[in-house]
């Protein structure tokens, strides 16, 4: 029964016009959406499928009223509208089935492509979410991660300037990001506290490189992914 209410979801489209102000709504209703996806990801992260199971069931009820909505003005390709919008009610069935197959890291990996569908769409439409902002920061973090080697040599000139720009583009992306954020979640003490601890660990990269210590940078490291991860899983 509960995958037949999914597939329902694939064909409760509404995809007419809409009114200039539905897009407030519509960005609100997706939201409340995406809160249960991020939460539902990060639980299959840390491999609680249990809990996970639970926030999927409160992701496909928040999204059956996301479908329900008129297609606001501001999506101008209706085709791609259309299409994430049935792809995403699709990779709900499909995550609700590999949870119930035991296969957690496929359904993740379906949760995932639900949030890049979205982030596709509102790019496509100019429109710009802090959601989307901190996806940026967990894609230039992953590029800075790759320099998380106890061997690195910080004494090659080519591979310290490479660091140096990693974490300044992680460092500019989150200052996106704060001037983004409204200024109700601007003031949040977890906000505050993920991105000034993420930006003062980020103040520590230019020390590990003058002194060569990849021991200092990898710490360093260890500690942005942990900020990364909250990040995404609060306000991703």
């Amino acid at each position: 029964m509960r995958l037949a209410r999914l597939a329902a979801l694939i064909v409760i489209l509404a995809v007419g016009p809409a009114r200039a102000d539905d897009l407030a709504d519509f960005n609100a209703a997706v939201e409340a959406a995406s809160a249960h996806n991020r939460v539902a990801i990060g639980y299959l992260r840390t491999g609680n499928t249990d809990l996970a199971g639970l926030e999927v069931d409160r992701l496909r009820q928040a999204w059956a009223r996301v479908a329900e909505r008129k297609r606001p003005d501001a999506f101008k390709d209706t085709t791609l509208y259309v299409t994430v919008m049935t792809d995403n009610a699709t990779r709900l069935i499909s995550a609700d089935m590999m949870l119930t197959m035991g296969k957690p890291d496929v359904a993740r990996d379906a949760l995932i492509g639900l949030r890049d569908n979205l982030y596709k769409l509102r790019q496509s439409a100019g429109i710009v979410v802090l959601a989307d902002c901190v996806r940026d920061t967990n894609d230039v973090m992953d590029k800075l991660m790759a320099y998380d080697e106890r061997a690195l040599d910080l004494g090659k000139a080519e591979t310290a300037s490479a660091v140096a720009a990693s974490a300044k583009a992680v460092n500019d992306t989150l200052t996106r990001c704060d001037g983004i954020a409204g200024d109700k979640i601007k003031q949040e003490p977890e906000f505050r506290r993920l991105v000034d601890g993420a930006k003062a660990s980020l103040a520590l990269i230019p020390k590990a490189i003058e002194t060569r210590d990849a021991g200092l940078l990898h710490r360093v490291l260890i500690e942005l992914r942990s900020f990364d991860n909250l990040l995404a899983f609060r306000f991703g």
